[in-house]
């Protein structure tokens, strides 16, 4: 897809929170766009940061997840990789080609001022919360996406109905293919894009999600 409907993804990629991720990325796809997430692909000859800059400079949209940030025990260091590439995403917008100063963010949260004390430079910016609740994700997300290019998406309750049968209906159709529970709560994210994609295309009326 074009630069106007590619949505950079910058989210933790550990299990805790794929269930955040699952109603997060096909939002994206339900809502015509395409999300580009470091995870696409699995070149290991490729330095990884390279690759996100790349996909961040070939998307219009950045929605970048600040929630996982804070280290969760005693002597783990707290996570740095989202706000690294929030800023890189930020900085593209300010000294980039003149389509990319036309980027735009999202930043989500999961109480709305926690953020604050680690990074004070994004007080008086507009930020999401979702309150790690799957169906906030989508609230928000399909909020912020309609305001930007979107403007006659259904509601949020629809898209997030639509979600909930993809899970069922895929996890049959997995299943019927030989993959086991936990292949498919392990589902690679390029694997499960293409399956919500597929799901889209079959059930979802273009007019509807514009």
């Amino acid at each position: 897809m074009a630069f106007a409907d590619n949505v950079f993804i910058n989210c933790p990629f550990d299990a805790g929170y794929s269930s955040l991720l699952r109603p997060l990325l096909f939002t994206v796809i339900y809502l015509n766009l395409k999300p580009r997430i470091a995870l696409e692909s699995a070149d290991s000859g490729e330095p990884r940061i390279r690759k996100i800059t790349e996909l961040i400079g070939k998307s219009k949209y950045g929605i970048h997840d600040l929630s996982r940030i804070e280290a969760t025990k005693k002597g783990e260091i707290f996570r740095l990789n989202m706000p690294f590439e929030l800023g890189i995403d930020v900085g593209c917008r300010s000294f980039g080609t003149r389509k990319q100063k036309t980027k735009r963010c999202l930043i989500l949260e999961m109480e709305r001022y926690r953020y604050q004390a680690a990074l004070s430079d994004l007080s008086g910016s507009d930020i999401a919360v979702h309150k790690n609740e799957p169906e906030e994700v989508v609230i928000e997300v399909r909020r912020w996406l309609v305001n930007r290019c979107r403007s006659k998406a259904p509601g949020a309750a629809k898209i997030w109905g639509a979600f909930m049968d993809f899970m069922a209906t895929n996890y049959d159709d997995l299943t019927k293919r030989g993959f086991s529970k936990k292949d498919i709560d392990n589902l690679a994210v390029p694997e499960l894009i293409e399956c919500m994609e597929e799901w889209v295309r079959k059930n979802v009326v273009l007019d509807a999600r514009r």
